[in-house]
């Protein structure tokens, strides 16, 4: 069964699944109470579970969804495993989750699966409207157990972006059987391999699942066409290049330049060809004026998707006093955000709010290259004796051209899973003795004024009622 998209149904306003863990179950939750789509960011929630369990579960939200998870054996076991009554010994002690690979361990696709079904339950739990997840298609190693972890929660869209996502239909089709599968895995230099996931890891009776509405975040109307044609898809966000995170680039430009991308008339993207296509899409990408949603369905657009907005407001995962800081630097108009063409170790351009005392307010250069300690922005390749690799251009360049990597791949590039973390509240030791540098992406921030009405702080409520839904 799949999820009912006829008009009626169809949200006006799509939260953005943000960052790591900006997207929280509490802002989902916010988003949905009010009969909209509210997003979970699925991107390393694995670990996200595993440091707020590490931090003693304040409030105990995770213990109480894990009371509902299908395998109570398997929730014992993470519980087991990863909870601290008592909370960590200082700041950033954490124990460290293992890597993903092309098999992982056991307990790190349980961690996954249980981690993806709490926050997608939380967020689901008194909420009136639908709640979605968001993954990126880079991140390939984790996405099944996530993936299913959010089905067995009942998660109602799955929204996919950062590449061509195309496998997701058919696999979702399958994990809602809890049938066993596998997802192609990009390899550099080599042959792609499989990644298998036996949804068999929950040991339960369990009925199919309902098939959720899948949404294809794309940069263009190629994208969206071909997309469309290999079936599956239930409709598409469509993102400019002002959204915050991970952009496309523009046409014509390499990551090898070394410059940041600058976004012409030949970027823009073809609405009508989009709309032909005759699937629901959302706009994306600067959508959080009073007039946006209007704006939007002129042009045949179901509604927008707003992010910037709902990620500095009360409601989000960001931590609180970062958070307050960047408002007070935004509203001094002394913060500005930068889509760096290098600053990724995608390769994709990538947003950075230059605020003091976080990554984006300092020369990529200055970082302290840290070793590769959570692995989600990892590349595979194939080593000399044909067995998998991995690498990244952010990890210390000794250890990136030692795997066969080139040393100016490693030139302006930033630690994103270190810095996201640490923006959520979760900054990791170093080995110097310090802790991680937050790292900030943003949209546009021209318009929290208009959120804060005067005050200190605002929430996602006010955001809602600012647009109008």
């Amino acid at each position: 069964m799949v999820t009912d998209l006829s008009p009626t149904t169809l949200p006006q306003l799509i939260q953005g699944g943000m960052g790591i863990a900006i997207s929280s179950w509490k802002l989902a939750r916010a988003v949905a109470s009010r009969g909209q789509l509210g997003v979970v960011s699925g991107t390393a929630i694995d670990r996200v579970v595993a440091c707020r369990l590490q931090e003693g579960d304040q409030g105990g939200s995770i213990r109480k969804a894990a009371e509902t998870f299908p395998d109570q054996g398997l929730a014992t076991r993470v519980l087991q495993r990863w909870f601290k009554p008592n909370g960590l010994d200082r700041p950033g002690t954490y124990q460290p989750v293992p890597l993903f690979s092309v098999n992982p361990p056991k307990a790190l696709l349980e961690l996954a699966t249980f981690a993806s079904f709490c926050e997608v339950w939380l967020a689901k739990r008194k909420a009136t409207g639908p709640i979605g997840i968001n993954l990126l298609e880079k991140i390939q190693a984790p996405t099944l157990p996530i993936l299913y972890g959010a089905l067995l929660a009942g998660v109602d869209t799955v929204l996919m972006g950062a590449g061509i996502p195309r496998e997701i239909p058919g696999l979702l089709d399958r994990l809602c059987q809890h049938e066993a599968c596998s997802l192609r895995l990009n390899v550099e230099n080599g042959a792609d391999v499989e990644i298998p996931f036996d949804p068999r890891i929950v040991q339960a009776e369990l009925a199919p699942l309902p098939r959720p509405q899948f949404l294809a975040i794309v940069s263009s109307h190629v994208l969206a066409m071909s997309l469309a044609r290999s079936g599956g898809v239930d409709g598409f966000v469509v993102e400019g290049p002002i959204a915050g995170g991970h952009n496309a680039g523009p046409r014509g430009w390499k990551v090898e330049s070394g410059e940041d991308p600058i976004y012409g008339p030949k970027d823009e993207i073809d609405l009508a060809r989009i709309q032909s296509l005759g699937l629901p899409f959302w706009l994306a990408g600067g959508m959080d004026s009073p007039t946006s949603l209007a704006e939007a369905q002129a042009l045949g657009a179901a509604g927008i998707q707003v992010g910037t907005a709902f990620a500095f407001c009360s409601d989000s995962g960001m931590e609180p006093t970062l958070r307050r800081r960047a408002i007070a630097y935004a509203l001094a108009e002394d913060v500005a955000t930068r889509t760096e063409g290098r600053g990724s170790p995608t390769g994709y351009p990538f947003k950075t709010l230059n605020l003091n005392g976080t990554e984006g307010g300092r020369d990529a250069a200055d970082r302290e290259r840290q070793p590769c300690n959570h692995g989600y922005l990892r590349t595979a390749y194939q080593k000399a004796d044909g067995s998998i690799g991995w690498r990244c251009a952010a990890e210390p360049e000794a250890d990136y051209v030692r795997k066969g990597g080139s040393a100016e791949d490693c030139v302006g590039r930033r630690c994103l899973c270190n810095g996201l973390l640490a923006t959520a509240g979760f900054p990791h030791a170093m080995k110097s003795g310090g802790i991680e540098y937050p790292l900030v992406t943003s949209g546009t921030l021209r318009d929290l004024p208009r959120f804060l009405k005067g005050r200190s702080d605002y929430d996602a409520n006010d955001v809602l009622d600012e647009l109008g839904v």
